[in-house]
């Protein structure tokens, strides 16, 4: 039997690997196709934990390995047990997010969405520079001058042609571009030459140490989310440590995943950005009947609420992710 949410938001830190035990039987597991492809995957995957503070997700990307899913694990475990600080606004401004589809398609994503800032992929493998700049372009034309248009290259680009790129796309105003190299070395290097502001996203929910990337001189913004960083409470003091402008986005999660993502962006004391937390658009259906959809550029602050019938549609046998929880909890550390 778990404890109470007293008992547990006092010891949890000390028995994460106890409590991840605890919780075990309650493991559902799921599988949501994407109608299109993202980051080179057409299958979200994941599994959800129940406790006495509600649900929470554990859904590491399949290449992590027990070591790096332990922070997403020690998320999971914090909503299911401890729950997350009082929020200090109700709802949470977002943007939409558009793959690396083609203009017509892109110009038709943002058309639809009732957000004014659009977050565009970039440097998609296969594809061409050219592909880049013609989706921007499309985009630029749908959200309109008054609109905000954000790029996001995942690492894949050298600081060569990042400087490059980026340099073709200013005629497009572009807010910020999110994660245009790889390395702390690459980013401080590329954000000597151009003047636009440049965003760290896997420089920290990658590294083993998170402030690094201010101390390296290498991004005007950063981008924190709450499975890679060990959930709510850790991510707040990533931020705080940092100093610098934060984006709150999801890791293309359910909507009991993005709800930890949103009590993030509401417990935060100043949030000047749109966060990238409209995700649910990315997957084909939600394990919630109330997912955590956009509406008018925003999403509510509120807890997620799994529903059997919506879970029943997509759950898979969960010995899989029973075997990565009790391998992510031996490096489950306070």
């Amino acid at each position: 039997m778990v404890d109470s949410p007293a008992r547990l938001a006092g010891d949890t830190a000390a028995a994460l690997p106890a409590l991840a035990a605890e919780l075990l039987p309650t493991l559902r597991a799921f599988a949501i196709p994407m109608p299109t492809r993202f980051r080179g995957t057409t299958l979200r995957e994941g599994a959800l934990l129940h406790g006495p503070a509600g649900w929470g997700e554990f859904s590491p990307f399949p290449d992590y390995g027990p070591r790096e899913c332990a922070r997403w694990l020690a998320c999971a475990l914090e909503a299911a047990a401890s729950g997350w600080p009082a929020p200090v606004r109700d709802s949470v401004p977002v943007n939409v997010t558009v793959p690396a589809v083609g203009p017509e398609h892109a110009h038709a994503i943002v058309s639809g969405s009732g957000c004014r800032t659009a977050k565009v992929k970039v440097a998609e493998p296969g594809q061409s520079e050219s592909d880049d700049i013609a989706r921007v372009e499309a985009v630029r034309d749908a959200i309109g001058p008054a609109g905000k248009v954000r790029v996001d290259a995942n690492g894949g680009w050298s600081v060569d042609q990042a400087a490059r790129v980026l340099t073709a796309l200013a005629p497009f105003e572009l807010e910020y571009a999110e994660q245009p190299c790889q390395t702390l070395d690459e980013m401080a290097a590329l954000r000597r030459r151009v003047d636009l502001p440049l965003a760290a996203d896997e420089s920290i929910r990658r590294a083993e140490d998170p402030l690094a990337v201010r101390a390296a001189g290498a991004a005007d913004i950063v981008v924190l989310k709450a499975q890679p960083l060990g959930g709510v409470a850790a991510a707040l003091q990533v931020a705080q440590a940092c100093g610098l402008p934060v984006v709150v986005s999801s890791a293309v999660e359910t909507s009991v995943g993005l709800a930890a993502g949103v009590a993030l962006a509401a417990a935060l004391p100043e949030l000047p950005y749109a966060c990238g937390l409209a995700t649910m658009s990315l997957l084909s259906g939600d394990v919630t009947a109330q997912p955590l959809a956009e509406a008018s550029g925003a999403l509510p602050v509120r807890p997620a609420v799994v529903d059997p019938a919506a879970l029943g549609k997509f759950e898979v046998d969960p010995a899989g992710w029973r075997a990565r929880v009790l391998a992510a909890a031996e490096f489950l550390r306070p």
